[in-house]
Formats: C-alpha cells, structure tokens, sequence
C-alpha cells in the first residue's frame, strides 16, 4: 500500500553565498583589477572610501583601524638553506624622419615592406597584415614567442627582450644587466636575440638600422657581398652621395638601381606599422629581497599593490540615530555589513598571497639564487600541503599576481613545472631545466661527434637525470632540434 508519511533527514551542503563568491572573485582578481573592483564597490557604498596617504593622519581612530585591516603591511623572513649592449651607432634612423631621398623616388613606412605588413604604393590593402596589426608589437611577438620557443629559459629570456624594445622594434638596450639578473651568460642572451630575429615583422629586434636592413634583405634573399657593402656605408646613402656609394660597391649602373630599389622594400621601422602600445607597469605583490647579512629571506606585501579602505562608522551610527525610517536602517546596516565583509577579504586575500609565496621561496631559492637551470619542478598540489590549502585556492592565488625577485618581476605561476625523476636518491628535477641541459648538450657537439639520443640519456645520467631514450627524443623535437642524422648532415654542410 503506498501511503504518504514525514521524516527527518540531516545533510551537509556548501551553499555559495554572495559573499563567498565574492571572496573567491577578490582572490583570482590581479592588483590592477582589484584597484577596479574598490573603486566599483566605493561608488556602491557610502560607508566606503580610499584613504590617501595625506589623509591618514586626520583620519578616526575606527577608520584607522579599518584601513590597517584592509592593507596589511606585513613582513615575513624566513630562514632557508645557508648556501648561498648599448651600440655605437654610426647611422640612425631617426635622422631620416622615416623618409628616404633617393635620386627622385621616396619609401616611406607606410609603403611596402616585403613581409613586414606593408604595401606598395597603388596596391590594394594587405587584410591578414591589417588584421594582426590591429594589436601591439608586444602582443604579437608574446604569441610567437609562446608558439615556437618550446624551451622555458630561452621563454623567459625572450619575454624580457620584448619588454626592451622601443617603439620602432629596436633593442637598444644593454643585455648585459639583463643575462646577470637571470644568472645566464651574455651568448645565450645572444642566441635568443638571434631567434627572435626570425620572428614576425622581419627586421626586428635589430640593434640598429643597417641590421634591421640587412635581416629584411636576407628575408628576401637579396643580401649578397655587394649589399653588405652598401650596407655599412648607408650614411652615403642619405646624404646623397649615390655615385661614391655606387663606385665603393663595384657594380654597374643597372645593378646598382637593383639594390636601392631593394632597400626601398624595406622598412626601416618595423614596429611601428602596430597598434600603439600603452605603457604598463606591472605592479608586484609581493616584494622578495635577501635577509640580513645575505641569508634567508625578507618577504613582504607591496603596499603599491594593496587598496587602502576606509569605513566610516561615524557617519553609518549617526544617520542611524537621525533616521526613524525603517527602510534607510535596513539600508545603512547592510551597507555597514557590506564594507566589514570587504574589510575582511581584503586582509584574507592578502594573508593568503603572503603565505603562499613564502611556500614558493622555500622550494625555489636555489632558483633565485643561481638562475634559471635550477629551478625546481614544483605543481600547485606540493604548495597545497605546505599551507594547508585546496589546489583550487593556489590555483587562484597565482594567477596574475606577481613577485618582485633578484631574477626579476614574475607570475606565480613561473614557479610551478612538472618534474623529472633523477638517479641516486637525489632531487628530482624540473622538465624545464632537462630540456635546458638537452639542448645545451646539442649546442656543444662537434661535426665529428654529433650525440645520439641514446648518448645523450647516457650524458644526463652523469648529471643524476635518469631520463628514458623516448623522452629525451620528445624534449628534442619540442624543442625543434633535429635527429642526430640531420644535424650530421647540416653540420658537414656547414
């Protein structure tokens, strides 16, 4: 007989309120997008406001202790191990102004540029060019850069240079500050350019003109003796010196018009036909200096990067008191509720982001102390057991945010690489560092004995990396090195 009855049951749920899918949005949220979000939430609430540096001092008691919440200062040291190109140049382009006098026949930046995104004059519009050139040269050069560069320190070092281009896609900076911040040597940052240099607009990356020149000629392989003559007496070139320059060449009339309408092909700005880039700085949270007397640690929050809020209690108790309408209480109390719940995120968030970088430092420090070959491998659930988080919250703590080292400005994320099982009982290490040390093993062979897989697995075993031939063979075609057999061949060629 099917009959209807009640009964009890108990159960546990997580139920997201409002506020706690705020917090979890506030926690992902970057340092500039977490300004955006304040200023969002101050023009919502009255009771809510920024204290500027000059107000502090005028400001209540309460709201003191309101803003000391909100943007906590602390400094946390912690004890580890122990162990602790600015060119010459002859010829600039700007003294051209971007326009180019020769005999009666005038390149500009907007004309063509071979493969560089120009267009001739009296042809149609290049679409795909347009289209790419609808974002900025360091947009651009990122996507590039995260497609074919498959080696994580050459990445890293890539993404940097870009950061020193100028406007034009020049690197006109000294490497030398750079290759010293990232503990490598000032030819591997030479190697990098080099790949760079291969990249989209061509001509790139040069350090001056006749290099940017000399790439887009090479591009379209047009650059012969002949031309790399005319090449290092360009300033010939623009002061009209043809029939000097003509002569220094050694060509005849008719393959001497050849080349200059070959160097009116090219583009003697190759950044400056994309979208203009806005400056941005990244702002840190976390600053990350050596202790005192050079050992252990000194890690603290960036007070650039931390909102400083007010609440005005004040007001919220005397308009209460002012106030008989029931509707403007309720109002005032949830707004009241509102900046203390903000109040406390905004100290969570910040404990967290501290808590978690100092995990990070521990297991990272020979990184930051010797350079890129020695990172760790490290994943989010290994900096989840070390402070007691789910994976989830690490996940979201090291997205966007960004930590002030003597390697430089990084994400959070940098830190974290799957790792590779080493020999011996020693520590393992990262995929990235095996892929460093494979391809370093590459550049040092010689023509006459060109490394096999097999022989390479047998050299990473000498270093305490015990690798399979298989995965070797897998980080070297990542990493676009050929076999051994073609590296012969090209070797012998060479």
């Amino acid at each position: 007989m099917v009959g209807m009855k009640q009964e009890m049951r108990q159960s546990q749920q997580l139920v997201m309120t409002q506020q706690l899918q705020q917090s979890i949005k506030l926690l992902q949220l970057s340092a500039t997008e977490l300004q955006e979000y304040i200023d969002t939430e101050i023009e919502k609430n009255p009771l809510l406001s920024r204290e500027d540096g000059e107000e502090r001092d005028d400001a209540p008691a309460a709201e003191q202790a309101d803003a000391d919440a909100a943007a906590p200062t602390e400094t946390a040291e912690i004890q580890v191990a122990d162990d602790d190109y600015s060119p010459a140049e002859s010829l600039d382009d700007e003294a051209y102004s971007n326009e180019w006098e020769v005999e009666e026949t005038r390149l500009t930046a907007g004309e063509h540029t071979g493969s560089s995104g120009f267009r001739d004059a009296g042809e149609g519009p290049d679409i795909e060019s347009a289209a790419a050139h609808d974002k900025t040269l360091r947009e651009f050069l990122l996507e590039q850069i995260q497609m074919d560069m498959v080696d994580p320190a050459a990445r890293i070092m890539a993404e940097k240079l870009v950061d020193l281009l100028d406007e034009s896609g020049y690197l006109r900076e000294d490497i030398g500050p750079l290759a010293e911040t990232l503990g490598v040597a000032r030819d591997e940052v030479e190697q990098v350019i080099a790949q760079l240099q291969e990249m989209e607009p061509v001509g790139v990356f040069a350090r001056n003109l006749p290099e940017c020149l000399r790439l887009q000629l090479a591009d379209m392989n047009r650059l012969d003796p002949m031309m790399e003559i005319l090449l290092e007496n360009l300033d010939m070139m623009g002061s009209g010196e043809l029939a000097a320059l003509k002569k220094k060449c050694g060509v005849e009339e008719e393959d001497f018009a050849s080349m200059l309408a070959d160097i009116r092909r090219c583009n003697p700005k190759p950044g400056a036909g994309f979208a203009r880039d806005e400056p941005q700085t990244v702002v840190p949270d976390v600053l990350v200096r050596r202790g005192r007397n050079g050992k252990g640690w000194q890690i603290e929050l960036n007070p650039d990067a931390l909102p400083r809020v007010l609440v005005n209690r004040q007001y919220s108790t005397e308009l209460g008191a002012r106030s008989s309408d029931k509707e403007a209480k309720r109002f005032m109390g949830e707004q009241l509720a509102n900046a203390n719940w903000l109040i406390k995120a905004l100290d969570s968030r910040a404990q967290t982001i501290l808590k978690v970088t100092e995990a990070i430092v521990k297991e990272q420090e020979m990184f930051l102390l010797h350079g890129i070959r020695f990172l760790k491998p490290l994943v989010l659930k290994d900096i989840a057991a070390a402070v007691g988080m789910h994976e989830s919250t690490i996940s979201r703590v090291t997205t966007a945010k960004y930590m002030a080292t003597p390697r430089g400005t990084l994400e959070l994320k940098f830190f974290f690489t799957s790792s590779i099982s080493s020999g011996s009982g020693a520590s393992d290490f990262s995929s990235k560092t095996v892929q460093y040390y494979i391809k370093e093993l590459v550049e040092q062979e010689s023509a006459s004995k060109i490394l096999s897989d097999d022989a390479i697995v047998t050299l990473l075993k000498d270093r305490n990396i015990d690798v399979a031939r298989r995965t070797v063979t897998k980080y070297r075609e990542e990493m676009n090195i050929p076999s051994s057999v073609v590296r012969r061949r090209q070797k012998r060629a060479s």
